[in-house]
């Protein structure tokens, strides 16, 4: 789960980096519209960095398996979501609209998966239950 951690601490520092860079410096350079849309992008991006940590944090109390499709369903998502709204923006390219929504999709697909991997709760181990029974045998 140590890869997750990394994964959103890096999300969420290049969110800040963005949307620092949207305001201070895209302010006179894209439309209210473009703005708009940029500033959306980056909010989601920081929204799902602090997902993916979550992730990472809840390994303890939830299966990993689930936990780990979660994760990737939140990162496919951000980088779909966003990364298609960051490149329509920059270059135009009216095609990347559709993927948006996929990104959307893989998104709530990650939170999906992070309920399954709550509802299942930690995984349980040989080890986890060999001790459980040791005690037994006095």
């Amino acid at each position: 789960m140590k890869f997750s951690l990394i994964i959103g601490a890096v999300l969420g520092l290049t969110a800040v980096i963005l949307g620092a860079f949207g305001a201070h410096g895209l302010k006179h350079v894209l439309d209210a519209g473009a703005l708009d849309t940029f500033e959306i992008a980056v909010r989601y991006q920081m929204y799902h960095a602090l997902a993916i940590l979550l992730i990472g944090a809840l390994s303890p109390v939830a299966s990993k398996a689930w936990l780990i499709r979660a994760a990737i369903g939140f990162i496919a998502g951000v980088v779909l979501f966003s990364g298609s709204l960051y490149l329509l923006i920059f270059t135009g390219q009216k095609w990347l609209g559709p993927i948006t929504p996929l990104g959307g999709l893989c998104l709530m697909v990650g939170w999906g998966f992070t309920v399954i991997a709550l509802t299942k709760g930690a995984d349980q181990g040989a080890d986890k239950n060999a001790n459980k029974g040791a005690g037994n045998h006095e």
